[in-house]
């Protein structure tokens, strides 16, 4: 055996029976990161998280007043009035999440029950508008909220449409009473006017792309300036 046979043991165990012998190995090395670099880096990660959660609630806080959430401020009137409009106001925001949720159903499903949760999503709307005049209007007569419970399940349309011009009455006096509700009201009435013709065009055209999330846009807007009323 030569020294270099010695040397060298790949050329050795060549044409040996049963020895294969690769060019290099099959395993990978790889560095493992200290256990103080890994602390570092998670470390790094929550600052980082921290700081972008930070700058999200800070936009948040400064968002428009007619976008903040109802808060009654009913300061001077009697405990029982005061109890009746802390109510109302309660079931105008709950029916707002009602709203929600129907809406999310009926976008979400497919066949005929698509139908069905189409006149649920009226009816939740409809409901909203009557707790939203009842909060408004305390001086509503009994026999409207009667009949407008009577034909809420079958004329959800109907009953929207006339508690939405009780709101929009109500609306336009305070705004001529008192002046800081006036840039409220102005964007409140475009909304609700571009809101309509959405609502129509989508009825029309309902193949349009993009034309139904403009309605929502536009309601969204309606209904977040008719906060300034309940505050």
């Amino acid at each position: 055996m030569s020294p270099q046979s010695t040397l060298n043991p790949r050329r050795a165990l060549e044409g040996v029976h049963g020895v294969h012998l690769v060019p290099h190995s099959p395993f990978a090395v790889e560095e493992i990161p200290q256990c103080g670099d890994f602390h570092h880096s998670s470390r790094e990660d929550l600052t980082i998280r921290a700081n972008q959660q930070l700058l999200v609630r800070r936009i948040w806080q400064q968002r428009p007043a007619c976008l903040r959430p109802i808060r009654c401020n009913l300061q001077g009137i009697i405990k029982k009035r005061i109890g009746w409009k802390n109510m109302t106001c309660k079931l105008y925001a709950n029916s707002l999440i009602g709203v929600g949720v129907a809406s999310s159903l009926y976008h979400s499903s497919r066949g005929k029950l698509r139908k069905y949760l189409r006149w649920a999503d009226y009816t939740m709307i409809a409901t909203t508008t009557v707790f939203l005049s009842r909060a408004l209007r305390t001086e509503n007569p009994k026999v409207l909220m009667a009949a407008s419970a009577l034909f809420l399940p079958v004329q959800p349309l109907m009953v929207s449409a006339i508690h939405t011009g009780l709101m929009e009455v109500a609306f336009a006096k305070r705004a001529l009473n008192e002046p800081q509700l006036r840039m409220a009201h102005n964007l409140h009435k475009m909304s609700s006017l571009v809101g309509c013709v959405l609502f129509i065009a989508d009825d029309c055209f309902p193949t349009t792309p993009y034309l139904h999330a403009a309605w929502h846009l536009a309601a969204a807007v309606g209904v977040g300036t008719c906060n300034k009323l309940l505050e």
